[in-house]
């Protein structure tokens, strides 16, 4: 093992997460605190690297990378799973793939309701106006006595559920494969994919990326929902047809929408979401948190240190 990449450490908190002074003394380390670019970019920068460190599906790694990196030797993810690399093809070529524990599944949760409180009672726009001299420029929405619809009842919805029964909300659910009775269990009611889109005052999206999932929401979806109805989605952009919500939001058929995910991740600079109307926008901030940040930087060096050991762990398989 000579050298070793960590990726896409945007905020430059890699170094801070993780005592990587424990590497073997012969180990090269670097940070790549930007996006690399595109596919002969990412190509060019890692074919010296023998490691790599991946942050979750910020930089995907496909069979057409994977199959020209002749010196990788181990991939690291953060996360258990990582849609976004190519297993079965790192496998082919002799990579190990190595996963961390899973983490972000309560930030996330935090960071929707966030967004949530930042739309209904116009956080951004008052916190401007103060700043700017203003005073008292918009009415809020109450949330207790409204509808709370959740796509995806897991470990993130679940969670957002709860948090909306405290707030007194009546909590609907909806997903392919729901089950009812653990619905029931957490006090939510089981209703179609139709009701819920059409009576909820908000709806909020807690699902897997999948071909299943991929343009779950489209532009007939978009239509059921009220016109002062909220959109929040903190799982994956391509879930939501991108278009027919821009194109939902300049019409005014929908109230607004906090997003915390884009089809594109970073934002290119005139993504026209930097301009639309009625929204509140984070940058894929859900998982990331100091708690977070813990678990998936001490366990990729865990993971390195194993590797080196001969003993790698918590390889992923196809």
């Amino acid at each position: 093992m000579r050298r070793v990449a960590i990726l896409d450490d945007y905020q430059g908190a890699a170094r801070q997460y993780a005592d990587w002074s424990t590497l073997p003394d012969s180990t090269e380390l670097t940070v790549f605190t930007e996006p690399l670019g595109g596919t002969e970019d990412v190509i060019a920068v890692l074919e010296p690297f023998d490691v790599v460190v991946a942050m979750r599906e910020r930089t995907p790694f496909p069979a057409a990378v994977l199959d020209r990196l002749p010196n990788l030797r181990l991939l690291v993810t953060t996360g258990p799973v990582n849609a976004a690399i190519d297993v079965a093809a790192a496998q082919r070529r002799g990579i190990v793939v190595s996963g961390t524990r899973g983490a972000g599944l309560v930030s996330t949760a935090e960071l929707t309701w966030g967004l949530i409180h930042a739309l209904t009672r116009s956080v951004p726009a008052e916190d401007r106006s103060v700043r700017e001299g203003g005073w008292q420029r918009t009415v809020g929405r109450d949330l207790h006595g409204a509808r709370l619809g959740v796509i995806g009842l897991g470990g993130v919805g679940a969670r957002v559920a709860r948090v909306g029964l405290a707030f007194g909300m009546d909590v609907v659910a909806w997903s392919a494969h729901l089950d009812a009775e653990h619905a029931r269990a957490v006090g939510v009611t089981p209703v179609t994919k139709r009701e819920l889109l059409a009576t909820s005052d908000v709806v909020t999206i807690h699902l897997k990326l999948s071909a299943r999932t991929t343009g779950l929401l489209g532009r007939d979806d978009l239509a059921l929902m009220r016109p002062d109805a909220l959109l929040i989605n903190t799982s994956r952009g391509p879930i939501v047809d991108e278009e027919a919500l821009l194109a939902a939001l300049n019409a005014g058929t929908i109230g607004g929408a906090g997003l915390d995910v884009y089809s594109t991740e970073p934002l290119p600079a005139d993504s026209p979401w930097r301009g639309a109307p009625r929204t509140v926008l984070t940058p894929h901030l859900g998982y990331v948190t100091a708690g977070a940040y813990n678990v998936f930087h001490s366990d990729a060096l865990e993971d390195i240190l194993a590797y080196a050991a001969g003993e790698p762990i918590r390889v992923l398989t196809p």
